[in-house]
């Protein structure tokens, strides 16, 4: 499992807080100087996570990456065609022949950040797109040639309605994409939304409005044929994401470029720092509790749990910070 994380945006979106920077196509060009240097630098470690060999490159936004550089990074990987290999995007960068351009560089899953169908909601988010612009960008992709698409989508805002979460999500359903990411809105520390929310200029979504907003959500993706199968992922039956799940399962993996996080074995955690030149690695070693305690909260975000007969007895405690993380 390899993750590529590309810390570039055009604009940035009121609740993000993932590393991102505008920048120019020079510093672009360093930035994957570095990383192909970080490739062949930990090429042994790349290759111990390949079982499941599948490419992740995700950011900020990959697809305002130069078109040539991103190929020069999958050529400095090496290791395709990938059982799963997705690129994010945001729509307004979809063109048509982007969409080939993916294909072409052996890309067979596409995830579009379209959050939301309604204009409104989408300005105050600050993003790029218009809602028809999110289904043009759908309509190319599925005109390259595309069968494996994600949409993600955004609720648990205080002005989002019933009635337009309602028309979002049946809106998502004609499009018939195989997979729906769906996430309640979070304040982050450093995000635009949390300096909003300090300054009494946005009022959070009541614990209420955002349980029906989720039970509405589960409802609509069931009666559509999607399977819930974690938290916050529907896929139709097949679509599962390869890679999303095996996090959820701890497989080791490697993660590339400023702000990436790894896991080596079961206990070896490292992580990138956020700098677009220069980035250094960081570790933390992982004790059996910390490791029984993970294996627990993500198997239960999933549909499959976790099995308890293969949990020995001995292993059945579970501290009050995994409580919290739970509910």
């Amino acid at each position: 499992m390899i993750y590529i994380h590309i810390p570039f945006c055009k604009s940035f979106c009121t609740y993000c807080d993932f590393y991102s920077e505008i920048c120019s196509p020079k510093v672009q060009k360093l930035f994957v100087d570095e990383l192909c240097k970080e490739i062949e630098e930990r090429r042994a470690e790349i290759e111990s996570t390949l079982g499941l060999n599948t490419l992740y490159i995700g950011g900020g936004t990959p697809s305002v990456l130069k078109p040539e550089l991103l190929k020069r990074i999958v050529d400095a990987l090496g290791y395709g065609p990938y059982r799963e290999f997705t690129v994010e995007v945001n729509p307004d960068d979809v063109t048509p022949e982007y969409a080939l351009f993916l294909k072409g560089l052996g890309v067979n899953r596409v995830s579009m950040g379209v959050q939301s169908f309604d204009d409104g909601l989408l300005r105050w988010m600050n993003r790029r797109h218009t809602a028809r612009g999110a289904v043009e960008a759908f309509s190319h992709l599925r005109q390259a040639g595309f069968d494996n698409i994600s949409i993600d989508l955004i609720f648990g805002i205080s002005s989002l309605s019933g009635e337009v979460w309602e028309d979002t999500l049946k809106k998502a359903i004609e499009l018939h994409p195989e997979h729906i990411s769906a996430y309640q809105l979070t304040v982050e520390e450093g995000s635009g939304l949390a300096q909003m929310i300090k300054d009494g200029r946005y009022a959070e979504a009541s614990d209420e409005q955002c349980a029906a907003q989720y039970r509405t959500l589960c409802s609509m993706l069931r009666s559509a044929g999607f399977n819930h199968y974690e938290i916050s992922n529907f896929a139709l039956p097949g679509r599962e994401a390869l890679h999303n799940s095996a996090y959820w399962k701890r497989l080791p993996y490697a993660g590339l470029g400023p702000g990436a996080h790894s896991l080596t074995g079961e206990d070896t955690r490292s992580w990138n720092t956020s700098v677009i030149s220069g980035w250094t690695r960081e570790y933390e070693h992982l004790t059996l509790e910390q490791i029984r305690e993970e294996r627990l909260m993500l198997g239960l975000r999933t549909a499959d749990g976790v099995d308890g007969m293969r949990i020995p007895e001995s292993d059945w405690f579970i501290s009050d910070s995994i409580i919290e993380d739970l509910i």
